[in-house]
């Protein structure tokens, strides 16, 4: 079995893992239950993003597939099914996303003694963000045009998709119950009994207190649109690894999209403003006031629009969602690292650094420069 070499944490790499790394016999066990071209022999790559465990197993015929297991508190086989029917759809529409494995009984996934685990083909091409932390911006402007045009495409893919929204109770999605209320603090006060743990982990917190003061003037003006919402699947974390690129350089091109774990009904706006969250904003600069990275930003719209073009609306909306897309998924995250893995450094960076301090970043002079500029660019870009 490859060495298992930690996680990537609320603070960087980490030494230690919340999960345990797959081990050989474990992915023997599992991959004997799908109908696959050769039994397992070996897990050689294990994967370092959190929440899951991930690696890449080596088939008797030297061929190898991606396996991924879930806590069951966090995912089962019937959520991961929802997953699955989004990613089928997008394959068929086109859209480069990984090919998922069922099992032998024609399941989407593999409920197995407390986890879930699911299976994909290897995806060609290099995973070129691979060592660097989740959320951080694209290299180039190259790359982000590039990225921009996959989502457009997904979201253009995502027109015939007519699922229902996930139910409120899994974790850990990226998702606009709450702030798509027309009163943000009772939808919050109804959403958030079901999520598992969350009730008792905010008993430590001023929620009551620091919600209305960090959200509510965001909210007072998104509300005013909310009939405007048009629902569409999204992707719910589109950051630049989470994709499969064709190179290693600067020209490198999107050639598949992972990850779908966080996807949801929401709609076209809100999953853009989500991507711009992810990409354009150097959260883990907060002592450089997290700087903007407003080339990437424009390559990015301007590559997303090639593919999707943008309503009247729909380009209000993106800036209007940018501050509030964080909220229901922080929360989550608070729920996560204080009753499930028990991470105090976690529990801070989720509530206070990211819940209540992106919110705080966007009203300050740096954070409302940015909001402007992004209404602009989205007055400005061209159409195709």
């Amino acid at each position: 079995m490859a060495e298992a070499s930690g996680q990537f944490g609320v603070n960087g790499p980490e030494s230690r893992r919340d999960w345990p790394a797959l081990s050989d016999a474990e992915a023997r066990d599992v991959l004997s239950r799908f109908p696959l071209p050769s039994p397992a022999r070996q897990v050689i790559w294990h994967g370092r993003r959190p929440f899951s465990s991930t690696g890449v197993v080596l088939l008797e015929d030297s061929s190898r597939v991606f396996l991924k297991r879930h806590d069951h508190c966090l995912r089962d086989a019937t959520a991961l099914a929802e997953e699955h029917r989004f990613i089928t759809h997008l394959a068929e529409q086109g859209v480069p996303v990984g090919q998922t494995w069922r099992t032998k009984n024609g399941d989407a996934a593999l409920d197995l003694n407390g986890s879930a685990y699911e299976v994909f083909s290897i995806m060609p091409g290099h995973d070129l963000y691979e060592t660097v932390q989740s959320w951080e911006p694209f290299h180039n402007a190259r790359h982000a045009f590039s990225a921009g045009q996959r989502l457009g495409q997904l979201h253009q893919a995502s027109r015939s998709f007519d699922a229902p929204a996930r139910p409120a109770r899994r974790p850990l999605l990226s998702t606009f119950e709450v702030i798509t209320s027309s009163n943000l603090m009772t939808g919050m006060e109804r959403w958030i009994p079901h999520q598992a743990g969350l009730t008792e982990a905010l008993t430590h917190h001023r929620w009551r207190a620091d919600l209305p003061q960090a959200l509510l003037p965001f909210h007072e003006k998104l509300k005013p649109h909310l009939g405007t919402i048009q629902p569409r699947w999204g992707h719910g974390d589109w950051h630049p690894s989470n994709l499969f690129w064709t190179g290693t350089g600067p020209e490198a091109q999107v050639c598949g999209i992972l990850d779908f774990g966080m996807s949801d009904r929401t709609c076209a706006a809100y999953d853009l403003a989500v991507a711009i969250e992810r990409t354009a904003i150097a959260w883990l600069e907060p002592e450089n006031d997290c700087p903007v990275s407003l080339d990437r930003l424009e390559a990015f719209l301007s590559g997303y629009q090639t593919h999707y073009a943008l309503s009247a609306e729909e380009s209000r909306l993106v800036p209007l969602f940018l501050p509030l897309v964080h909220v229901e998924y922080a929360l989550s995250e608070v729920a996560y690292y204080e009753t499930l893995v028990h991470d105090r450094a976690g529990v801070k960076a989720a509530y206070t650094d990211y819940l209540l301090g992106h919110a705080h970043w966007f009203s300050s002079p740096t954070g409302q420069q940015f909001l402007h500029k992004l209404t602009h660019l989205l007055q400005t870009t061209p159409c195709p």
